[in-house]
């Protein structure tokens, strides 16, 4: 499956599902809604940056559209899937809904995917990934090894 795939349709999910449980939050919680909303937005931020992280230490090629088109496909799919998820779970919300979450919506979706994630890429670099556990004589240079001979002319002296 392609990576910019498998990211969109995962972060669409992630996406529609958070729109629904703050929907559903402010029907039950309407004065408290402001402390769970920033909850919610640094966890969806913190999925894209950290996911980016990882894709920088594992050198995934492509990286960078990978994640631009996955935010595009979080942000429509964001949008289908949090006016289906309203309008079964909080208060029937129609399909007039679809044109707003559609456009404002769906670029606010992608915002939130493709700025966290160019983030992520960025640190990545400057975070030293956790270290493996390889063959430690294939990056030593050849002078350090003990016990190698070492090729070209000896010195003199």
């Amino acid at each position: 499956m392609r990576t910019w795939l498998l990211r969109g349709g995962l972060l669409a999910v992630v996406h529609g599902a958070a729109q629904t449980f703050m929907a559903h939050f402010e029907v039950d919680h309407p004065t408290s809604k402001g402390t769970m909303a920033a909850i919610v937005l640094g966890g969806l931020v913190a999925v894209a940056a950290v996911w980016a992280v990882l894709d920088t230490w594992l050198s995934v090629p492509g990286r960078g559209m990978a994640w631009l088109l996955a935010g595009l496909v979080a942000g429509w799919g964001a949008g289908i899937l949090g006016v289906i998820g309203r309008s079964i779970f909080v208060d029937q919300t129609g399909t007039s809904e679809l044109g707003t979450a559609l456009t404002g919506g769906a670029a606010f979706t992608a915002l939130l995917v493709v700025v966290p994630a160019g983030i992520g890429l960025l640190a990545g670099k400057w975070i030293t990934p956790p270290t493996r556990h390889e063959d430690e004589d294939a990056t030593e240079p050849e002078a350090a090894r003990p016990g190698r001979a070492r090729s070209g002319p000896r010195p003199r002296g």
